[in-house]
């Protein structure tokens, strides 16, 4: 691959069509209704309702590490538990339920998580008026992704007792998570184009402010384009990736995620010319 110029980024970004052609094919690619059957997005397209469609979104998403198989099947045995509705389940969840949920297991994140990540969905759900009203008011205070996750995670972990462990699972910018779970559901309830992955549902926040989810494999992909230099996959990682993808496409920056996927999951990347 030949070596990319140290010409500043926005520069070469601004001025290397084949870049940004390489990133559109890749995006066209992946981002298919055939992406669907094999990626966690899958448990929320199973389910009409906006409310199941939230809060299993953001329960899968939430146990989004390993293999994408073992991440769906873990979530299949979630909705199982939930009788396949889970706002139902979720609104109708008592404190002396956790019977219910305790055997649940997907590595880290046990049934105890799960009893308590249901408790705190069912108070936003009563009390802050919804999944979607928690993040858009984070993002009307600012404007940014770490507003809306750092006011969701506020929120979210609303009960002393989830301090001990559950906070684990729910990521914290401020702290320096790159919070790839929680950005990976935002793509998916607030992007929309006419490809039928992304949801869409969520129609107050601009896919404009959307962070990019940023794992190993999504930031050894942006590196090897020039996307991307900081050698840690943290928050402010995401902040220089995103500044990229901004100067791609402005107003759906995160769709390049599909093409940072794509790119990882090939193990090769095409020629990259230096027009400088």
């Amino acid at each position: 691959m030949k070596k990319i110029s140290q010409k500043p980024l926005k520069y070469r970004l601004e001025n290397n069509t084949d870049l940004k052609a390489l990133m559109d094919e890749k995006v066209h690619q992946f981002n298919h209704p055939n992406f669907i059957e094999n990626d966690p997005i899958s448990i929320p397209h199973s389910f009409s309702k906006k409310q199941d469609i939230e809060i299993s979104g953001l329960l899968t998403a939430t146990i989004a590490w390993g293999n994408r198989k073992s991440i769906i099947n873990s979530a299949l045995k979630m909705m199982t538990i939930f009788n396949n509705s889970p706002y139902e389940f979720v609104m109708n969840y008592k404190e002396n339920d956790f019977n219910h949920v305790g055997d649940f297991k997907h590595r880290t994140f046990n049934g105890f998580d799960l009893h308590y990540f249901i408790l705190s969905l069912q108070n936003i759900y009563l009390n802050n008026g919804g999944l979607e009203k928690v993040f858009e008011n984070g993002f009307k205070e600012s404007g940014t992704a770490l507003e809306s996750i750092e006011n969701f995670r506020n929120i979210f972990l609303f009960k002393e007792k989830q301090e001990v462990r559950t906070k684990k699972h729910v990521s914290s910018p401020n702290n320096g998570s790159a919070a790839k779970r929680i950005n990976m559901f935002l793509r998916w309830m607030v992007r929309k184009d006419n490809k039928g992955v992304d949801f869409g549902i969520w129609k107050n926040i601009s896919p404009s402010k959307l962070s990019c989810p940023l794992d190993v494999h999504s930031g050894n992909s942006a590196r090897k384009t020039g996307l991307l230099h900081r050698t840690q996959n943290d928050w402010k990682a995401v902040t220089e990736l995103d500044s990229s993808l901004r100067l791609l496409d402005q107003d759906d920056p995160v769709k390049y995620d599909f093409a940072l996927f794509g790119m990882g999951i090939e193990k090769h990347f095409l020629n990259i010319r230096d027009n400088s």
